[in-house]
């Protein structure tokens, strides 16, 4: 048995893209220990993952941080990796793989590529078409790899949704980070109202993240906490498959209800585009703009009211 080593920091929306690739990862080493590097903000949901072994945590501190580097260097070979699949593919992991880890057998999109290939033009891939690339370079067969399954990650919150509600329930996101603001729908205020008057059996549900309990107030939705505080991701993942629909930007959230396998839509605006990310699946659609406040609620609601009236 050897030791493998998967390489993922984050975003969330990124942690949760690579559920079949973990699959697929440990279908092919199935006789070894899987282990993951990941950042704080994953450990307890990664340590759920049934495709992974143990967590290990990089606090991903500044690489002027000496004595950290040496305790990271000084973990990894704790454990003898027999090879490393690096999914993060950043330039703090190309450090690890030149300076730091040194371990020859190491799978990343600097390694696969061959002589004359540019790695700006296999960037420009979708993500999930690029970890397929990948893992097929190392002779591992990707089943999974096209299709997420996040599901693993759900835990049973029917004790906080019985305390909240007594009716079907639309679950909207119409937040984004706060360096991301450009990812944010404006009129979702005037979209609950549509969607109130026009459909009164159904509720509006918001889960804000920690920086947004107070702003999610101004909408008119029941926003679901669990004793005043924001869910966890597997809370999250759990509220999310007991709804009816989605409706959101381009976050984390959007990615675990796509890979959920649930009906909804997300809200495109320049930044990116819907196949580049991997978003899209058989329910779960794009509707886009080259400018968000462009697009207007009643265009948004006319898109889904077909899907909505469907609810019962």
């Amino acid at each position: 048995m050897s030791n493998i080593l998967i390489i993922k920091h984050g975003s969330l929306g990124d942690i949760v893209q690579i559920s079949g690739v973990l699959k697929d990862i440990k279908n092919h080493h199935k006789n070894d220990k899987i282990f993951m590097l990941t950042t704080l903000h994953y450990v307890e949901l990664l340590s759920a993952c049934p495709y992974i072994d143990a967590v290990l945590l990089d606090k991903r501190m500044p690489r002027w941080n000496i004595l950290y580097l040496l305790r990271l260097k000084k973990l990894i070979r704790k454990y003898n990796f027999f090879k490393v699949y690096d999914l993060q593919n950043s330039s703090r992991t190309r450090f690890y793989r030149k300076v730091l880890f040194k371990i020859k057998n190491w799978n990343s999109s600097d390694t696969v590529l061959e002589k004359g290939e540019r790695k700006r033009n296999y960037d420009k891939e979708p993500v999930l078409e690029r970890f397929k690339f990948q893992l097929n370079k190392a002779s591992i067969e990707t089943e999974n790899t096209l299709n997420p399954d996040f599901s693993w990650a759900c835990n049973n919150v029917d004790n906080i949704i019985n305390k909240y509600l007594g009716k079907k329930f639309i679950l909207i996101f119409p937040f984004s980070s706060a360096s991301l603001k450009h990812k944010r729908w404006p009129y979702y205020e005037e979209l609950i109202e549509i969607i109130k008057n026009n459909h009164h059996h159904i509720e509006i549900v918001i889960a804000p993240g920690p920086n947004e309990i107070e702003e999610a107030k101004k909408f008119d939705a029941l926003s679901i906490t669990n004793n005043n505080k924001s869910l966890n991701i597997m809370e999250l993942a759990g509220l999310i498959i007991k709804s009816k629909f989605i409706i959101t930007n381009d976050t984390g959230p959007a990615h675990m209800s796509a890979h959920l396998g649930m009906e909804g839509v997300v809200l495109f605006g320049y930044h990116t585009a819907p196949k580049k990310v991997s978003i899209e699946t058989k329910n779960f659609k794009a509707i886009t703009s080259d400018n968000l406040t462009d697009l207007n609620a009643k265009d948004v609601y006319n898109k889904i009211k077909d899907r909505i009236d469907l609810i019962n």
